[in-house]
Order: C-alpha cells, then sequence, then structure tokens
C-alpha cells in the first residue's frame, strides 16, 4: 500500500504537493498513518542523512519515524516538516532558560558567590549545566565535581562551611542503608554542616539514569549484569563503542545531547537540584 496518499480510515488524502507542509515542534501529537502510532513529539534527530522524530504514546512507550508523508495532526494529512528555525528572543518574555524559568536577556552572571554545588563526577556537573546554568550564573553559584564522595567528610571540612559559605551536594545512589547514606550522616554530623550544608541524592546508579527513557527512544534504562562496569554494560546495550573511556565520554555527549530542557529530566533529579540552588540562594 502506497501509505503516503491515504488519509483516516482508508479514505483518499489530497496529491502530496496539495498537502499542507508542518514544522514539527516538540509536544505536537501525531498519527502514523501506516501504523496507526500516535504520539506527542518527544525529540527530532538527524540520522542517516534524514530527520527523524520520536513519538511517545499514552502508555510512555516510544518510536521513530522519518519525517515527511504520512502523517496526520489533528486527524488531517500533513507532510511533517523539519523544525522551524528559532528567532533569538528579545527579552524577558522571549522565551525560558532549559530549566523553565524565565530568561531575563541582558542578565549579567554574577561574580561567584563562596558558596558552592558539589556533584560527584564530571558528567553530573555537565547535566546540572546544561539545564540549571543560566539560572546558575545569573546567582553566581559554581559547580564542581568531585570525582567520587570517599573523602565527602575530609573535603567539607577543608571548606569550612558556615553562614555565607553553604554547601550544596548531590549524591548518586543515596538510598538507605547505602555506602552513601553512611557517608552523607557522618558529614552531617562533623561540625558547622548543620544549617550550612545540604546533602541530598538521586536513587540512581548513575545520573546517567537521571535522563527520562522515552527521550532517548527506549522504554526503559538496560540492566547490567552485577560484577559488570555500569556505564561499559549500558553502552554495550546500546551497540555503541565501550572498551575505552574515550568511548564512554562519546556515549555520554550523545545521551547529554538528547537532553533539552528539564522535562527530559526525571523527577526525582529535578527536585533535588531545585532544592539545592533553593539551600544555597534563600536568605
Amino acid at each position: 500500500m502506497d501509505y503516503q496518499n491515504w488519509g483516516p480510515r482508508g479514505i483518499s488524502a489530497p496529491a502530496k504537493a496539495e498537502l499542507p507542509q508542518v514544522a514539527v515542534e516538540r509536544g505536537m501529537v501525531l498519527e502514523d498513518v501506516q501504523s496507526g502510532w500516535v504520539g506527542a513529539v518527544t525529540r527530532v534527530e538527524k540520522s542517516g542523512g534524514m530527520h527523524v522524530v520520536a513519538l511517545e504514546d499514552r502508555r510512555g512507550k516510544s518510536r521513530s519515524f522519518k519525517l515527511g508523508f504520512g502523517f496526520l495532526l489533528e486527524g488531517q494529512p500533513i507532510r511533517l516538516m523539519p523544525p522551524a528555525p528559532r528567532a533569538a528572543p528579545s527579552g524577558a518574555a522571549a522565551g525560558r532558560t532549559a530549566s523553565g524559568s524565565v530568561k531575563v536577556a541582558g542578565q549579567r552572571a554574577q561574580v561567584a558567590k563562596a558558596s558552592r554545588i558539589w556533584v560527584e563526577g564530571k558528567h553530573d556537573a555537565e547535566l546540572v549545566e546544561k539545564v540549571w546554568g543560566d539560572d546558575l550564573r545569573v546567582e553566581g553559584i559554581v559547580v564542581e565535581p568531585l570525582h567520587g564522595i570517599d573523602d565527602l567528610t575530609a573535603a567539607v571540612a577543608a571548606f569550612k562551611p558556615g553562614p555565607g559559605r553553604r554547601l550544596g551536594v548531590l549524591v548518586d545512589h543515596l538510598v538507605p542503608d547505602s555506602k552513601e547514606s553512611r557517608i552523607a550522616d557522618s558529614v552531617m554530623a562533623s561540625p558547622g554542616a548543620a544549617g550550612n550544608v545540604l546533602i541530598v541524592g538521586h536513587p540512581y546508579v548513575d545520573v546517567w539514569q537521571a535522563i527520562r527513557p522515552a527521550v532517548l527512544g527506549i522504554e526503559r534504562w538496560p540492566a547490567v549484569p552485577r560484577g559488570q562496569d555500569w556505564k561499559t554494560g549500558i553502552l554495550k546495550a546500546f551497540g555503541w563503542p565501550h572498551a575505552t573511556k574515550e568511548d564512554i565520554g562519546l556515549g555520554w555527549q550523545k545521551l547529554l545531547g538528547a537532553v533539552r530542557t528539564y522535562a527530559d529530566l526525571e523527577a526525582s533529579l529535578l527536585g533535588r537540584v531545585e532544592e539545592v540552588i533553593d539551600f544555597l540562594t534563600v536568605p
């Protein structure tokens, strides 16, 4: 069947040349005529020289389709086109930052305050920067990677937290009875920590998992066998190169590239980062 010329219920649609051309937009609800798949647009990317759109259905499942003919928008056949170029915002009301806050035109970054956000590693820092970077520059808050939290107690003591010099720490896999929770309890019991240090965390093994699976076009993150390096196992499951540190770095950049706004992240991370920012910026 040449589905490109078919409309709903098998009714012949206008010829291709007559179909309205509609630029794809995030959140647009479309139906693929051939498969009957209905879903909201979650991402658009260029793959193999062609544009591909991912549609997420009401159950959270996602499938990808080539842009062009064969789509229905509000029951009407259209030709789905690549995203329209975005004009640069001209003022505070013209747009929002990736975190969802109002973008302020002409706002200069503030001089860095003494307070800091610490995260476990480079990937955590890059993800926080991509989504909350604009907000943090306005507030003058710097994000620093720790490269692990085994020595967190000593690092906090050396930081010397106090009023006007607060510290927010975002920890991976902060769940009850874990090594991370015991370290956090030890830090919070140390002198000067109360009221000046906030340790929060997400339940994921790695911050990679804070990216919503649907954003990547998958139903769920792959399960990695016990004893195997988690990042290596994830890249292997995706069929991506995974043998070297460079492979892991390139794999992370692919994943990070799929993140556009806060809506692409799990709520369990969003709430914790916002909590830290509030702790460091609200008197």
